[in-house]
């Protein structure tokens, strides 16, 4: 017999409901039962950070999260970044400062970036570095990451921003 669970929920922003097999991971349940595949499956393990979503405002790893936990809750994927048609200006700095190479990483890097300037609009380069912590690229030596989280917290702030030009090459 196939028990399927029932949920509902608030996923980027709209009302969701989903049925699926109760065992399942919260990163299976938005793959495959939502079609969602920014959440990446990485280490499945808790220790890379590709998997991460917020929910409720806070990131979490969604590999260690059964798809149950987030009944009656606000889940944000990264495809939940985007309004109105344009990308968040996290989105937009990464891409300007060329923050990702393979971008495989860069759904978990972008929400628990998300959280962090939320939380703290003036982040400093070690809050940055904290709040990153738990993300893993394998490509990138993580200077255009922070700088890419400084640019779109100034521009979020309202305030422009200039890197010093070694910065746009990954040299501190």
């Amino acid at each position: 017999m196939n028990q399927k669970a029932h949920i509902g929920f608030v996923l980027n922003g709209e009302a969701a409901e989903v049925a699926f097999a109760p065992h399942k991971t919260l990163l299976e349940v938005l793959r495959e039962d939502l079609a969602l595949t920014g959440t990446k499956h990485g280490c499945e393990l808790g220790e890379c950070g590709t998997c991460t979503v917020l929910v409720d405002g806070r990131s979490i790893l969604s590999c260690l999260r059964l798809g149950l936990d987030v009944e009656g809750r606000e889940v944000t994927t990264v495809e939940g970044m985007a309004e109105d048609g344009k990308l968040h200006p996290l989105q937009d700095t990464f891409s300007d400062l060329g923050a990702a190479q393979c971008g495989y990483c860069s759904p978990g890097f972008l929400l628990a970036a998300k959280e962090l300037i939320e939380k703290s609009p003036k982040p400093s380069r070690d809050e940055i570095k904290e709040a990153l912590s738990g993300n893993l690229c394998r490509c990138t030596g993580y200077i255009k990451i922070y700088e890419a989280v400084e640019l779109a917290a100034a521009r979020l702030r309202g305030e422009t921003m200039e890197l010093p030009r070694e910065s746009l090459y990954g040299f501190e």
